[in-house]
């Protein structure tokens, strides 16, 4: 019985991650249609932010992840460009492609953080959904 309230719990959790995505993909949509691709990363990553405090939703850049290796704290962490809500991992990239690196480096910071799950946003394409990833994690 207690395992099935702990899948209840993660379920309601994913659902709540999924929203918050949403949130973030229109946000980054809006972003991309004002700017355009070719830019540096860290003008998508302000502006994505930017947006999202137009539109009421909380984020933090540039969150640091302490990395701990069994158990113990290795006095070093990872840097994550944002935190949405507190649920979703977004990492902003302007590449010509993403490569499977990138989506590996999203599954360990989702497995650092213990979240759901994590957005890879691409701002270097044409258009925006071709550049998006939802990865999930657990």
């Amino acid at each position: 019985m207690i395992h099935h309230e702990g899948t209840k719990g993660t379920k309601r959790t994913k659902e709540e991650a999924m929203v918050v995505s949403h949130a973030v993909i229109g946000a980054a949509i809006e972003v991309h249609r004002q700017l355009g691709p070719g830019l540096l990363e860290s003008i998508y990553e302000r502006a994505l932010c930017r947006e999202l405090w137009l539109r009421g939703v909380p984020s933090e850049r540039q969150v640091l992840l302490p990395v701990a290796y069994k158990g113990v704290d290795l006095d070093v962490a990872v840097r994550l460009d944002l935190i949405v809500e507190g649920k979703v991992i977004v990492e902003v990239k302007a590449v010509e492609a993403l490569a499977p690196i990138h989506r590996a480096q999203l599954l360990t910071y989702l497995k650092l953080s213990a979240l759901p799950l994590g957005l890879l946003l691409n701002f270097n394409v044409t258009l925006l959904r071709h550049g998006v990833r939802r990865i999930f994690h657990g």
